[in-house]
């Protein structure tokens, strides 16, 4: 039986890398853990496809310290970093894109530029919707509607 690589997403955090193998129903998960690559493989699905996908990894891993856990439906692993703090543009180190792997993209955080205390734009921008409150805006509701002009005709089509 041949074996094929499991579909993957992977993102960067400071301390860690995450893969996940998105495969249904796996047995026989086994995940080697070297400084500089990992070996994910298993069996998925009722027709039982093998999947094998070596991983030449950017940076180097700590190979203790890194673990997966298997669920019904993907198993996440979680490369802990010989380096933390470092970003890693990509998983492989080989530049060329692996068809079998994408970005996680909800699940991807640009932490290099974001201490831990800055609000992203989007808690900054609704602190300050808040903070303005209600009290200061007009009231309209009492708007004198007498003063805007009645059309004696209608604005459109223009006039020929």
């Amino acid at each position: 039986m041949n074996k094929q690589p499991a579909t993957a997403k992977w993102y960067d955090r400071r301390d860690s890398v995450f893969v996940e193998f998105c495969v249904e129903d796996s047995k026989d998960v086994q995940v080697h853990f070297d400084k500089t690559k990992f070996v994910f493989s298993c069996v998925s699905g009722t027709d039982n496809i093998k999947h094998h996908n070596p991983v030449e990894l950017f940076g180097e891993i700590d190979p203790k310290d890194s673990k997966h856990r298997r669920t019904d439906r993907s198993v996440l692993c979680c490369l802990r970093k010989a380096e933390a703090g470092k970003s890693w543009p990509r998983l492989a180190k080989d530049k060329a894109k692996c068809n079998w792997l994408s970005v996680d993209f909800n699940n991807w955080k640009d932490w290099e530029d974001d201490s831990d205390e800055d609000l992203s734009s989007f808690d900054k921008f609704s602190e300050m919707m808040n903070s303005m409150g209600g009290d200061d805006l007009p009231d309209l509701d009492g708007a004198d509607d007498e003063k805007c002009p009645t059309l004696s005709r209608p604005i459109w089509p223009p006039p020929q």
